[in-house]
C-alpha cells in the first residue's frame, strides 16, 4: 500500500496533499506491526477526505418515480424546469395532469429524468405555493411554472425575489420581466362544447359545474351557455360552483341535483372536483344502461374517465393544450429565448384549444359537422364569443 496507488483513484487534485499527509503521519509506523489496521484506517481516512472535498459521484437529483409527490431534488441538466401544482394535485386527470404530461414529454425529449432535469411540487392548499416554488429555485431549477391562476400571488412574489430566474404562470397574467404569462381562449372552446351539448340533449336542460367562481372560470361558463343558446335559445343551463378544485365529493353532490332536475349533459370546469361529476354520471348509467346521460370534460380528453362497462358517459371534452404550452415555453427557455414579460395566447387558430371527438358513438357526425361550422365562424370573426356574464347577457339579447 503506497501513495501512488492511492493517487490513481483520487479525482480531486486539490485533495491529494491531505492523503499524502495521512500516509506519512499514520502509515509508516503502523505498517510495521498492524498492516490490517493500516489498510482500514487509510481507507476510512480517504473516504472522509473525499466526502469533505466534494468527491465521489454527482448526487444532484434522483429518480423519484416511485414517490407519491414531487420532491424537487436539485436539477442536473443545463436548464432545469419545475412546476408547482394548485390544490387539485398532479393527478387531477385534468389541468395539472396535462401540465405534468407536457413537462414529462419535454424532459424525455431532452434525455432528462424526474428529479434530474425536471420535477414537480404538489400543493395541498394555497399555503404550499410559495414554499414549493422557493424550494425549486433553491434546488437550481431555472424555470418554474405556476399551474393555475390561484398561484398568481406566489409567482409575483418569487419572481421579484429571484430576478435571474425564469417563471411562468398559466391562466392569468403577471406583469414582470422574468415571467411568461400563458393564457388560452377557453371561452371559444367552451362555446363549441355548448353547441355539442345543445345538439345532444333530449331534455333541453344542461348543467355547468365550475370550480372557483372567478373571471377565468366565468369564461368557460359564458362560452358554454352562448354556444348552447346559439343552437336553441330556449335551452336551460343550471350553473353551480363547487368553491374549490379539489372536492370530488362536492362535485358529485352538485351533479346529483342537476341530473335529478332533468339535466342530461353537464359540462364541468372544476379540476379534480369534476371527477365527482363523472362518478355520478357513471353511477346513474350503471343503474340504468338505457339512460342518455353525459359529461363534458375539460382541459384534456377525459374520455377514459367516462368508461362504464360497455358504455362511456363522456360526450366530448374541451381540450386546452396546457401540455403543449409547457413544452413550448420550456424549449424557449432552454434555447435562451425565454418570453419573459410576454403574454402568450393559445386559441383555436393555433390549435391551443380544441374539442375531442373520441367518443364516436355519442359524438355523432352530425354534431361534429355543426361544431366545425361554428368553429369556422369564430375563426373568421363572424361570431364573437362572450367571456364574461355581462358580455353573455348582451350576446343573448341579439339571438
Amino acid at each position: 500500500m503506497n501513495y501512488e496507488a492511492f493517487r490513481e483513484v483520487i479525482v480531486y487534485e486539490n485533495c491529494e496533499h491531505y492523503i499524502q499527509n495521512i500516509i506519512e503521519k499514520q502509515g509508516v509506523t503502523m505498517l510495521k506491526n498492524r498492516k490490517f489496521i493500516l489498510l482500514f484506517a487509510l481507507l476510512l481516512s480517504l473516504g472522509l477526505v473525499l466526502a469533505a472535498c466534494g468527491g465521489g459521484e454527482d448526487q444532484s437529483g434522483s429518480d423519484n418515480e416511485g414517490e407519491d409527490e414531487g420532491t424537487s431534488e436539485e436539477g442536473s441538466s443545463e436548464y432545469n424546469v419545475g412546476m408547482v401544482t394548485d390544490e387539485g394535485g398532479v393527478d387531477d386527470k385534468s389541468f395539472n395532469q396535462s401540465a405534468w404530461e407536457g413537462l414529462q414529454a419535454w424532459g424525455e425529449e431532452h434525455g432528462l429524468s424526474k428529479g434530474a432535469g425536471f420535477d414537480y411540487a404538489q400543493s395541498e392548499d394555497e399555503s404550499d405555493y410559495l414554499p414549493n416554488m422557493t424550494r425549486l429555485v433553491r434546488n437550481d431549477y431555472d424555470l418554474v411554472f405556476g399551474i393555475g391562476f390561484l398561484l398568481e400571488d406566489a409567482i409575483t412574489e418569487i419572481a421579484k425575489q429571484n430576478p435571474d430566474n425564469d417563471f411562468a404562470i398559466v391562466d392569468t397574467v403577471v406583469e414582470a420581466p422574468n415571467v411568461a404569462s400563458i393564457t388560452f381562449a377557453e371561452h371559444e372552446g367552451s362555446f363549441l362544447t355548448g353547441v355539442a351539448a345543445a345538439m345532444k340533449t333530449n331534455t333541453d336542460k344542461l348543467g355547468f359545474v365550475g370550480g372557483v367562481d372567478s373571471a377565468l372560470i366565468n369564461k368557460f361558463e359564458s362560452g358554454f351557455v352562448a354556444g348552447a343558446k346559439s343552437v336553441n335559445p330556449d335551452i336551460e343551463v343550471d350553473i353551480q360552483y363547487v368553491g374549490n378544485f379539489s372536492s370530488a365529493a362536492d362535485g358529485k353532490l352538485i351533479a346529483t341535483r342537476m341530473y335529478n332536475d332533468g339535466a342530461d349533459v353537464i359540462y364541468h370546469s372544476a379540476g379534480a372536483a369534476g371527477n365527482g361529476v363523472f362518478a355520478q354520471a357513471k353511477d346513474l348509467k350503471q343503474k340504468d344502461e338505457d339512460r342518455e346521460i353525459y359529461v363534458i370534460g375539460v382541459d384534456r380528453d377525459q374520455y377514459e374517465e367516462g368508461a362504464i362497462g360497455d358504455h362511456n358517459v363522456t360526450l366530448t371534452s374541451m381540450v386546452k393544450r396546457v401540455d403543449t404550452s409547457v413544452i413550448e415555453v420550456s424549449n424557449q427557455g432552454l434555447n435562451g429565448e425565454f418570453p419573459g414579460g410576454e403574454v402568450l395566447v393559445f386559441g383555436l387558430e393555433d390549435e391551443g384549444i380544441g374539442i375531442a371527438e373520441t367518443n364516436e358513438e355519442a359524438y355523432t357526425e352530425e354534431i361534429a359537422t355543426a361544431v366545425n361550422e361554428w368553429k369556422e365562424k369564430i375563426k373568421n370573426g363572424d361570431v364573437k364569443v362572450p367571456q364574461t356574464r355581462d358580455e353573455l347577457k348582451a350576446f343573448e339579447e341579439e339571438l
